[in-house]
Formats: structure tokens, C-alpha cells, sequence
């Protein structure tokens, strides 16, 4: 049974978070959330995230997971906004504990931040499956751009998080820690040996010159064809040769150290501190 997949795009993030449904229970999964942040100002909003809420009220969904492809580095979550208003589990991959570790040291976080992924309802295994409605779903553990990526593979369709783009713009960065070039090269692989058929929902897409409009999907066989970075033809030393000197020049995501101290958290700030206020740490490698 294939799901009904409505696409929802933040430009401020080109963040693209997907409502997947099943058309015969009215069960769904919201995956890839986002939380509106200004970091000028340090304030949230949830813009994004009620258009999500309201198409899911409208449709009349009960909503049973609320679920990551990773711990995103361009953008907060939206999960435990939404689920304080529709309910449903909390879910990424198990190797969420990895990041916590690196990250919890890096923000030194406090004594009582748990680096065990318990913040999360659920941490899921490599080849794990589990049902929205009567759908079935796959999670296959695809790490490279960070070492807790998923892939949610359903009939038909799969939820690739930030390890693909469209064919023009190529493949994730792998400078982050815990990253690896020839981990994500075979983890792609990994997801175009599904059917040629099968539509891959991206997680971001970015302006590039050959078209001039945003798009949330593609296929693994148009991926195989065409991919700039890892496209059949290219084999795995040439894809690691060229990702990693294409690392060396990117800038940090804007909102990379917002993001991760709150999304390795389960969307959520730093507990407050004796003054009533929550903080984001922003470390400093002073000259």
C-alpha cells in the first residue's frame, strides 16, 4: 500500500517536511519538521510548523510518529511543538547517541543531559520496521553526513534526509563529526538499489542554474543517471576524492550551532538557569 505525501517547504531553511499518510486508517507520520528561529533576535515562532498542524486537522489525521532523518544542523525541529499539539512518538535513528556525545562535550552540556537518546519516544534500529496505519515502513540506518541519518522506506517512496539532493546539486557534505565520505557514498548506494521507480522525498533543496524552481523530489533512476556527484559512473575513491575537497571550501550552515544543541536535545533548550532564562551556547577558538 503506497501513502499519500503532502510536502511542505520552509524557504527561509529550504527545509522540505512531509506529512505521510495513510488514506485507509487516516494514521500519519509528520517527518522533518521545522521550528522557525531568528537568530538575531533569539526567537521562535511556529510558522512553519502550523501549516503542518493545521492541513493535519484539516484532513482530519490522528498523527501516531513525529519523526527525524537526523540531528539536523540547518534548522531546529518542530517535533515537540507538534506533538504537544497532535500527540504521536518522538523517532530517529539509534546512533543519535553518538552525536549527543560529540555535541553534549562540545557545548559542555550539563551533568544532567542524557547522551542515552532518552529525550526521544523511540531510537530506531538498521532494518527496524514499523506501521503508520496499515503502511509499512523500513528505517535503514544511511550515516555519512552525520552517523545517525536515516532513510524511511515505504512502498514506493523513500524519506532520504540530507544524504541526496536532486540530480543538479549532488550529495550532502560529510565535514561534520562523525562524517565520512566512503560511509556516504555506500549509503547512497545502498538507497539506489531500491527499484528505479521509486520516488526519493529530499529533505532540502537550494537554487542552482538549471532550473529556477524549488522541487522535493526525484528518482532512484533518475539519481543513477544523472546525480553530478554520484551518478553510476562514478565510482567510490572518485566520489571520496571529490567530496572531500568540495568540504574544504563550505562555509558552516548559518544555523548549525543553534540547531544541534537544541535538535540533539529532542527539540528542546538547555534547561534554564537561575535567572528563568534558556540560552544557546556559542562556543569561541578565539585568535
Amino acid at each position: 500500500m503506497k501513502p499519500e505525501i503532502e510536502a511542505f517547504f520552509d524557504e527561509a531553511t529550504y527545509t522540505y517536511s512531509y506529512v505521510v499518510a495513510d488514506p485507509q486508517s487516516n494514521t500519519a507520520a509528520v517527518i522533518d519538521s521545522v521550528l522557525d528561529y531568528d537568530p538575531a533576535s533569539g526567537r521562535t515562532a511556529t510558522t512553519s510548523a502550523d501549516r503542518i498542524l493545521d492541513f493535519v486537522r484539516k484532513q482530519g489525521l490522528e498523527v501516531a510518529w513525529i519523526l527525524e532523518t537526523h540531528v539536523h544542523a540547518d534548522h531546529l525541529s518542530g517535533a515537540s511543538y507538534l506533538q504537544a499539539q497532535l500527540g504521536g512518538q518522538t523517532a530517529l535513528g539509534s546512533q543519535v547517541t553518538e552525536v549527543q556525545s560529540v555535541f553534549g562535550d562540545l557545548f559542555n552540556a550539563e551533568p544532567e543531559f542524557a547522551r542515552d537518546g532518552s529525550q526521544f519516544d523511540r531510537l530506531f534500529e538498521d532494518g527496524e520496521i514499523f506501521r503508520v496505519g496499515n503502511l509499512e515502513c523500513t528505517v535503514w540506518h544511511t550515516p555519512g553526513h552525520t552517523p545517525a541519518c536515516v532513510t524511511y522506506v515505504f512502498e514506493g517512496a523513500a524519506f532520504v534526509g540530507d544524504t541526496i539532493f536532486m540530480p543538479d546539486y549532488g550529495t550532502a557534505r560529510t565535514d561534520f563529526p562523525g562524517g565520512d565520505a566512503h560511509v556516504l557514498y555506500r549509503s547512497i548506494r545502498r538507497i539506489l538499489s531500491l527499484p528505479e521507480q521509486t520516488v526519493l522525498y529530499l529533505c532540502h533543496d537550494y537554487e542552482t542554474e538549471s532550473r529556477d524552481a524549488f522541487c522535493c523530489r526525484t528518482t532512484v533512476a533518475d539519481e543513477r543517471q544523472s546525480n553530478i556527484h554520484v551518478r553510476d559512473a562514478v565510482s567510490e575513491e572518485e566520489f571520496v576524492t571529490f567530496r572531500r575537497a568540495r568540504d574544504k571550501d563550505l562555509a558552516a550552515p548559518r544555523l548549525l550551532l543553534p540547531s544541534v544543541q537544541f535538535n540533539m536535545r529532542g527539540a528542546a533548550f538547555a534547561p534554564p538557569e537561575d535567572n528563568g532564562m534558556q540560552y544557546l551556547k556559542i562556543p569561541v577558538r578565539a585568535a
